[in-house]
């Protein structure tokens, strides 16, 4: 499966965006979904998961209560709506697949993830 991320970019520290991924190659419903990011020299790390229903979400505790997942399998698109954001998100985020069985779980460690897509860059300005 392909993924292309788009939406991020510069905002003020409380704004919002929205980073969306679409797949394609594969039927994308037959996959978890997660979004990753990386601050320059920092590892990467989870930021949520999605399971492949939509039915069961995480966030990492940095993010929870200011970011949503979501995803609209009819569009095989994946989303990250992120709301007051702070200059420590950012970061370049990836989206990343992985075939699951379960409908209702999701992968929170990046080797469990088999595709990624390309990276886009948030920047929060103080």
């Amino acid at each position: 499966v392909q993924l292309q991320a788009s939406g991020g970019g510069l905002v003020q520290a409380g704004g919002s965006l929205r980073l969306s991924c679409a797949a394609s190659g594969r039927t994308f419903s037959g996959y978890a979904m997660g979004w990753f990011r990386q601050a320059p020299g920092k590892e990467r790390e989870s930021v949520a998961a999605i399971s492949r229903s939509g039915t069961s979400t995480y966030y990492v505790d940095s993010v929870k209560g200011r970011f949503t997942i979501s995803r609209d399998n009819a569009k095989n698109t994946v989303y990250l709506q992120m709301n007051s954001l702070k200059p420590e998100d950012t970061a370049v985020y990836y989206c990343a697949a992985g075939e699951l069985y379960s409908e209702r779980s999701y992968y929170t460690g990046a080797r469990s993830y088999d595709y990624w897509g390309q990276g886009t860059q948030v920047t929060v300005s103080s």
